[in-house]
């Protein structure tokens, strides 16, 4: 089974990217065939609102958006993971869900929807943010069912975790760790989580 990790934070050896290694040494355990993509690191342009994918279902920028394209129409898993910045997805995911525009066309104005594949397409959000109010989760939850529904996700659960804003301060929150792996575990239809 193919899964999908989207990291959109932007800063290396945060609360995200730990969380994200963990996750990642689950699905090793697992045997899972995963591609990873660091968002931060990638040329991702915004969305233009331009309508060129309007009766194609495709994008018409030419960026690193296309592996991304390529890695969604092929995988059964998503993970999307951001900081929570200012009560939603950081920037760097949030380009990545803009520029899945051309699939919500593909979708919904062309009527050709992905694929659900042979397992299904199941996902998960994972975000960290510093602040007490769910609302950061609230509104990056929002977001984020909008892209999953997108891309033919009609199924997904949201791990959002508060009051952790000091880098790798996620490592004093074992229940944190272990709530991921547990919410990891159940993406993939795992019974117990091996660690």
């Amino acid at each position: 089974m193919k899964v999908v990790l989207f990291n959109g934070s932007p800063r290396k050896g945060g609360n995200i990217d730990l969380l994200i290694d963990r996750a990642v040494a689950t699905l090793d355990v697992a045997g899972q065939d995963i591609v990873r993509f660091n968002l931060n690191a990638m040329d991702i342009k915004p969305c233009q609102d331009c309508g060129g994918c309007e009766k194609t279902g495709r994008c018409v920028i030419k960026d690193d958006m296309g592996l991304i394209y390529d890695a969604i129409r092929e995988g059964e898993r998503f993970l999307l993971a951001s900081p929570i910045f200012f009560f939603g997805l950081s920037a760097q995911a949030k380009a990545m869900v803009d520029r899945c525009q051309a699939l919500w066309c593909g979708k919904y104005l062309l009527k050709k929807p992905l694929p659900e594949g042979r397992n299904g397409r199941k996902g998960l959000l994972l975000v960290v943010g510093g602040m007490k109010k769910e609302i950061g989760i609230q509104c990056s939850e929002a977001t984020a069912k909008a892209f999953f529904r997108t891309i033919s996700v009609n199924e997904h659960e949201t791990a959002g975790f508060l009051s952790i804003d000091e880098k790798g301060a996620v490592l004093d929150h074992e229940e944190v760790i272990e709530a991921t792996l547990k919410a990891v575990a159940r993406l993939i239809g795992l019974g117990r989580v091996q660690e």
